[in-house]
């Protein structure tokens, strides 16, 4: 086949399908203009189109009124509503004693014997346990006799008067102030064999016994003060400049679920997380009857004034190239919003939007819409439907009256 008679028929094959595509896609033609096909031929490709149209809706017509081309579009309206989101926040804490200390002795030696048991409420200072002591007593006694000798010497030399030089004088009283400080650090020694709780509150499990040989890393017990809970649990980033010092929490221990317990925020962390994007929180809970222990885990929820969003229904989300829009009726027309999702639910749609409580917003028939155009309501369709269908049920009624 000669190479004219090959473009001749791909111009024929061109032309037909540039027709097809202008008589049954909408919106062919304008984009055809916009890449600069002439007017003339489009006028003469979208002809048989627009003839057929006025046929189809004088057949329409002559059908009863089946067609309604030219009609405007039936839609399906629902109310916009308003929900809130970022309200509360809910976490899982871990609780420790307002107070813990690990008791442990301020000298080495071996354990004589434990003057508390396990479970016992006890006060600041309380002796606790002991280690042997039989050198420090013997070494303060010692230095009390170094002492009282010291002493003496110096009053002696006093009564002397001018017998005594005063070199003489002032080596004696030399010599009791290094006494008394030898008997001090003795002293010292003993009371150190005296294992004392830095602070008041429950003893735990004690982990030695009397004839162990203990130093000063070996824990004795450990003393909790609870009778306030402190509770560290961890907010996301974006709570972090809603939460404040002071702030109403309540609180649920996962081992006593009925019993709801209130508390405040005591302490925030000084920065975030940059592993997890998280803010570490304190929050002190008061346990006066005790029922509470360190290390439980909470259930954490704090309250926020939160954010207000418009919400519609998924169905009335559209999307075009400027990004997501619903459909607004107001007066029978048609208009167009631009939203911003916030927050997608399977029932309800989040969006930042300039709508407002109960604005019509159409969730069918938005193939046909455009901005500022009539629209006609489903409801509204139906109940003009009705209206004659009910004037002749009224009318039959009243002629079978009549006919009595």
């Amino acid at each position: 086949m000669r190479l004219w008679k090959q473009l001749l028929i791909c111009l024929v094959i061109l032309v037909v399908g540039l027709g097809v595509w202008v008589r049954f896609i909408p919106g062919a033609g304008a984009m055809l203009a916009k890449a600069g096909v002439p007017q003339q031929l489009l006028a003469y490709v979208a002809k048989p189109a627009d003839g057929a149209k006025q046929g189809e809706g004088q057949g329409g017509q002559n059908q009863g009124g089946r067609g309604q081309g030219g009609a405007a579009p039936l839609v399906v309206t629902q109310p916009a509503d308003t929900a809130v989101v970022n309200d509360r926040l809910n976490a899982i804490g871990n609780g420790e004693a307002i107070l813990s200390v690990s008791v442990t002795p301020l000298a080495t030696g071996n354990l004589t014997e434990i003057l508390v048991q396990s479970g016992d409420l006890i006060e600041k200072g309380q002796i606790i346990a002991r280690l042997d002591s039989d050198e420090q007593k013997i070494a303060a006694a010692q230095a009390k006799v170094a002492v009282d000798s010291a002493r003496e010497k110096v009053e002696r030399n006093r009564k002397l008067g001018n017998a005594v030089s005063v070199a003489i004088l002032r080596e004696a009283e030399f010599a009791m102030q290094a006494a008394e400080l030898a008997l001090q650090t003795a002293e010292l020694d003993l009371k150190r064999r005296d294992i004392a709780a830095p602070s008041g509150g429950i003893v735990g499990i004690i982990t030695a016994h009397p004839g162990d040989y203990v130093t000063t890393s070996t824990p004795i017990a450990v003393v909790d003060d609870r009778s306030q809970i402190l509770v560290d649990f961890w907010v996301p980033e974006r709570f972090s400049t809603k939460v404040t010092v002071g702030q109403d929490i309540s609180a649920t221990a996962i081992a006593l679920p009925t019993s709801e317990l209130s508390g405040v925020i005591d302490a925030i962390d000084n920065r975030v997380d940059q592993a997890s994007r998280t803010l570490r929180v304190r929050a002190r809970i008061d346990n006066p009857d005790d029922t509470l222990r360190a290390g439980m885990s909470f259930s954490v929820s704090v309250r926020f004034p939160g954010d207000h969003y418009p919400t519609v229904n998924p169905l009335a989300i559209q999307w075009s190239a400027d990004g997501s829009f619903v459909w607004r009726v107001e007066a029978e027309k048609s208009q167009k919003v631009p939203v911003k999702i916030i927050q997608r639910n399977s029932d309800k749609v989040l969006v930042d939007a300039q709508l407002a409580k109960g604005d019509a917003v159409v969730i069918e028939g938005l193939q046909r819409l455009r901005d500022g155009g009539t629209v006609r309501l489903a409801g509204e369709e139906r109940q003009q439907k009705q209206k004659p269908q009910s004037g002749g049920a009224e009318q039959k009624v009243s002629e079978a009256e009549a006919k009595k």
